[in-house]
């Protein structure tokens, strides 16, 4: 049996910044700062955000398992369903976008909902930097230790 949560609110507007241009090469084009663990929450507005981006639109997100309070495996969004997976072995802090056409991929630094504003705002500017090469997995403790 599959579950499919959907949302009656408007959605929440995410805290998210892109970079400006496409570089396959640098490992995150954004970064995102959710306000909770709750995926029903929190993902709709994220998508219907990253729908606006343009040519076509999300169908699919994979994130890390373990940062997230449950785990709908489908959202209705938009009047849409949207597959979400949720996976141990996602690196810590990333968050994967998807659509079905042309290959289009986003990988976002996920910010957790607890983490102080001024470490939450440098790790966003990092991760969309057009020179980060920082992997998801390794800004935040980057950040953290050096504010230390």
């Amino acid at each position: 049996m599959s579950r499919v949560a959907g949302f009656e609110q408007q959605p929440s507007t995410p805290r998210v910044r892109l970079r400006s241009a496409s570089n396959k090469e640098l490992p995150l084009n954004g970064a995102w700062w959710p306000r909770s663990d709750d995926p029903v929450a929190e993902l709709p507005g994220l998508v219907m955000a990253l729908d606006e981006l343009g040519d076509g639109q999300v169908t699919r997100l994979v994130l890390h398992r373990p940062s997230w309070s449950s785990f709908p495996a489908r959202l209705t969004v938009a009047g849409r369903v949207v597959t979400v997976g949720y996976f141990t072995t996602q690196p810590l802090n990333l968050l994967i976008a998807m659509r079905d056409s042309y290959g289009w991929r986003l990988d976002l630094l996920t910010i957790p909902p607890g983490t102080p504003e001024d470490v939450a705002e440098l790790a966003m500017e990092r991760a969309s930097a057009e020179d980060n090469a920082v992997p998801a997995q390794f800004m935040l403790s980057g950040i953290e230790a050096s504010k230390q």
